[in-house]
């Protein structure tokens, strides 16, 4: 019995465009720094963050884009601030077997 799935399959390139942002998001040390200081203080605010990375708002606003785009990051408005916490479910989800899965054969 044949086990392959064709890549014209929608539901698997959806999943694969979905790790892509991922992944991509996690490849970069100033977007690991950034999960980092996240890890550690719970929550940040973007202005704590642009002093202890030394990265201009605008650069930083990018990193974070990306991180929110992959759904690792969520971000809550209050007044003029932004402030970011771990999305732990989805931090969860790549750091789990659960992601070998798609890539190991039986």
């Amino acid at each position: 019995m044949d086990k392959t799935i064709s890549f014209t399959d929608v539901s698997l390139k959806n999943t694969f465009n979905l790790y892509e942002k991922k992944f991509k998001a996690l490849a970069d040390q100033k977007r690991l720094h950034i999960l980092y200081e996240i890890t550690q203080q719970g929550e940040v605010c973007v202005c704590d963050l642009s002093e202890k990375l030394h990265l201009p708002q605008s650069k930083l606003s990018y990193h974070l884009k990306l991180l929110m785009d992959a759904q690792l990051i969520e971000k809550e408005t209050r007044g003029t601030w932004s402030y970011y916490t771990l999305n732990h479910s989805e931090m969860n989800h790549i750091l789990s077997d659960e992601l070998c899965c798609v890539f190991r054969r039986e």
